[in-house]
């Protein structure tokens, strides 16, 4: 069983075994989100910026993005805040069901190919190939930050 499965295993059981633990797994080639990409086949690098607001907000920038099914994208992540911050990407039905995992384990570290966490003034990378059209979530699942609007949209348009 994947140690992600466990957490929510775990979180549904009301325990904390796994508060400062760390998953893995990712997701299969026929995941919705897509698939890990190779360097060699990335066909546009976007620039993320991740940071607070003096109002409290937390964002992205940009909020949302447009990429072809097929391609292969590299996210150049910036954390330019001044908390910790976190990148993932995946489904909308996937993003929330993670959020409430990070809820009960607000410590968990990530070992995905799809999420990247990352201290102030640090830059991360995730390389991926959107192979579904439709739209696709990124959102920050530390406590709090989702609710304070840290979260935008991957649109993959359909090939022609």
């Amino acid at each position: 069983m994947k140690t992600y499965l466990m957490a929510i295993a775990l979180a549904a059981l009301g325990t904390t075994a796994l508060a400062s633990g760390s998953h893995e797994g990712g997701h299969p080639g026929d995941s919705l989100a897509g698939e890990p990409g190779k360097k060699a086949k990335v066909t546009q690098t976007i620039q993320v910026t991740m940071k607070e607001t003096e109002d409290g907000k937390m964002l992205y920038m940009p909020a949302s993005v447009t990429v072809k099914e097929g391609q292969t994208v590299r996210f150049a992540i910036r954390n330019g805040g001044e908390t910790d911050h976190e990148f993932v990407l995946d489904t909308q039905d996937e993003i929330m069901e993670h959020k409430k995992v990070m809820e009960k384990f607000p410590e968990m570290e990530h070992d995905d190919p799809n999420s990247v966490r990352l201290a102030p003034g640090k830059t991360g990378e995730i390389i991926w190939k959107f192979t579904k059209s439709g739209t696709l979530t990124f959102a920050c699942l530390i406590p709090g930050h989702y609710e304070a609007g840290m979260h935008g949209a991957v649109d993959v348009t359909a090939k022609k």
